[in-house]
Parts: structure tokens; sequence; C-alpha cells
């Protein structure tokens, strides 16, 4: 696992300086300098490195009994932020300069690792204990996601969650009429809804509105399709050059895909796939129940943003903000997923202690 997220990082540096030097060297705020996004993330990264070794030393059977703090000190962060944030492009999600949603996706695991523990396997087969009261957690979370307008942290919180009580004991049957009542109100939403219905047809052929809502997915498109099998060479990319918006960020994968080719992608995206796996064999074999619920979690919430990033940017999902793990650029989620990480590492090392 520490190999696999070394590389992940080593790999994310080399695409975030090619990715993000032209928009950089374009904007005052960023004092015209190439180098700002892969100097800014390799200090993020050290930090997150550090945070690693000492989340992987530290027990973490004591996140159980620190489970109140880290939830009330959360809400508190998330409810803050819609209010006094820092507004951007009409959302408000940072806070003093981090993003507290990337602490909530933890905090969230955490709370319902511990609960499900306390529970025990009765309680978690009941409609009341086993699904109504984790949904009633889960919607006071989502109520500060939906003001800060955050739909992406929505959707992976609202999943993970879901696996999190499948996992812990919920009856299939409760999640599978939950995800059904879902998705009905869903479509009736956007069949009802002239904007969300062209918003689908925009996601569909972002071509047809190329110059308006669908120019950052037909750029992407674009990137994609230019990459060919080998790629442009590392560096050689176009699209980044003021045409695709985000490419330091949410779009970093279309640039790894024009310049590393569809073999470089694919070498990217089996790297990936080797975490994940990782990840969920640290969670079969963990010592206890808790530590199985804290790495199945960490493990499905990363995994959801790979996944979902790289829909979106090939197209096979509607564009909303979400960042690639480990490439696109951001202090407080490179040093919260390393983190994140070292806690898969300590629970790893308590099973290898286990007669």
């Amino acid at each position: 696992m520490l190999f696999i997220v070394i590389m992940l990082v080593g790999i994310g540096l080399v695409m975030l300086y090619s990715a993000g030097y032209a928009t950089a060297a374009s904007k005052k705020a960023m004092e015209y300098d190439p180098n700002y996004f892969v100097k800014n993330q390799s200090i993020y990264a050290v930090i997150g490195f550090i945070g690693l070794y000492v989340a992987s030393r530290f027990d973490y059977h004591l996140y159980a009994k620190l489970n109140p703090l880290i939830a009330a000190g959360t809400l508190v962060l998330m409810y803050l932020t819609p209010f006094i944030g820092t507004s951007v492009k009409g959302a408000r999600r940072w806070l003093f300069g981090f993003q507290p949603s990337e602490i909530a996706k933890f905090a969230i695991i955490v709370f319902f690792a511990t609960m499900m523990c306390k529970m025990g396997k009765k309680r978690m087969k009941t409609f009341r204990w086993g699904f109504l009261f984790y949904l009633g957690c889960l919607g006071v979370l989502l109520g500060s996601l939906v003001l800060q307008k955050h739909l992406s942290a929505i959707m992976i919180i609202s999943i993970t969650c879901g696996i999190m009580m499948f996992v812990g004991g919920t009856r299939f049957v409760y999640l599978v009429t939950l995800v059904g009542i879902g998705v009905t109100g869903a479509v009736a939403y956007i069949l009802k809804n002239s904007y969300a219905m062209a918003r689908i047809k925009v996601w569909l052929d972002p071509f047809s509105d190329f110059r308006g809502a669908g120019w950052q997915a037909s750029q992407s498109w674009m990137a994609i399709s230019s990459g060919g099998l080998w790629g442009m060479g590392l560096g050689q990319g176009r699209q980044k050059h003021l045409f695709l918006p985000e490419p330091a960020n949410d779009f970093i994968f279309a640039v790894v895909c024009e310049e590393l080719g569809f073999v470089g992608a694919m070498l990217v995206l089996l790297v990936f796939a080797f975490f994940i796996i990782r990840g969920y064999v640290i969670a079969i074999k963990a010592a206890d129940k808790f530590g199985t619920l804290i790495a199945t979690g960490v493990t499905t919430h990363i995994a959801l943003q790979i996944i979902m990033n790289i829909c979106v940017v090939s197209g096979l999902m509607p564009v909303t903000g979400i960042s690639l793990p480990f490439f696109s650029y951001g202090g407080t989620s490179l040093v919260v997923l390393l983190c994140e990480v070292g806690v898969l590492l300590n629970i790893s090392r308590f099973k290898a202690v286990l007669p």
C-alpha cells in the first residue's frame, strides 16, 4: 500500500507540473509562476506523508473514543462554511483556507463505524436503529453540504455510508428501497425541470453547446482523443494551454490521456486498481469489525472519487466538481488522503501482530 501511494503521488506531481504550468504562468494570482502548482503541492505532499506516518503509528481504536469530539467539531466547521466561508464560483466550500468537507468524509466514516460496533448485529437488523438512525445522522451532515452546493461530496458520502451500512449489518431490502426511491425522485426531478433537462442534453452531446455549457466537456474529449494509443508525449499536450478549464484540478486525467495516450492512462488506472484492491484486502483481514468498517469506508470513498472523476472526464457522467485523488491540485485533499492511508496502514499493522 505504501509503495503504491508513493508511486501515485510521484506520478501525480509530474503530471500536475505538466498540466498546470500554462495556467499558472498566465495568472497574476499565481504570480505568473509556471511552477506554482507543483511547488505548493510538493509542500502539501511532505506534510501529508508526515501525517501518514503519524496516523500509521496512532492506534485506530482510539478514534472510537474520540468520535464525539471528531463528530461535533466537524459539524461546527461544516455549518460555519456556508455562512462565513470563502465563495468560489457561487459555492462556499472553503473555510480558513481549507475544505471541511474533506475532513467530513473521514469523520462520518469514524462515526458510523463506532456506532455500528456499539449497536451489534441484532440492533443493526432493525428498521429503527439499523436504518432510520443512520439515515437521520447522514441527513444532518448532508444538510451542510446542500448549503455549500457540494453535489459531488453529497454523492460520495451517501454511497460510502450506504456501503458501510450494508457491511455493518443493515438489511439489504432497506438499502435497495432507499436507492429505488432516490433514483425515482431524481428521474422525476429531471423530467419536470427544464434546466436539468438542458444539462442532460449537454452531457450527452457537449458539442451541441460548444461555446457554452459544453465547453469543458468538449475540450476534455478533444484532449483524450488527441492522445491516441501512445500519447503526444509528456509536456506536449495542447488543450491545457488555456483551452481545457481546470487542467490541474478536476480535469487532470484528460491531460494524462492526451500526453501519455491510452497505454499510459491504462497504466495509471492499473495503479489505482492495485490501491483499491489492497484497501479492501486490509478491510477483509482487519483484526476486528471496527477496523473492517473504517478500512471499508476509507477505501470506498477514495475509490468512488477515482471512478467518478474518470467518468466525468470521459463523458460517462455530467460535469461536476470531483478531484482525482493524489493527482489533482489541492492541499486539504492530498493531506487528508495521505492521513487516511496512514490509518489503513495502522489497521493492517494490527492484523499483522495478531496470532
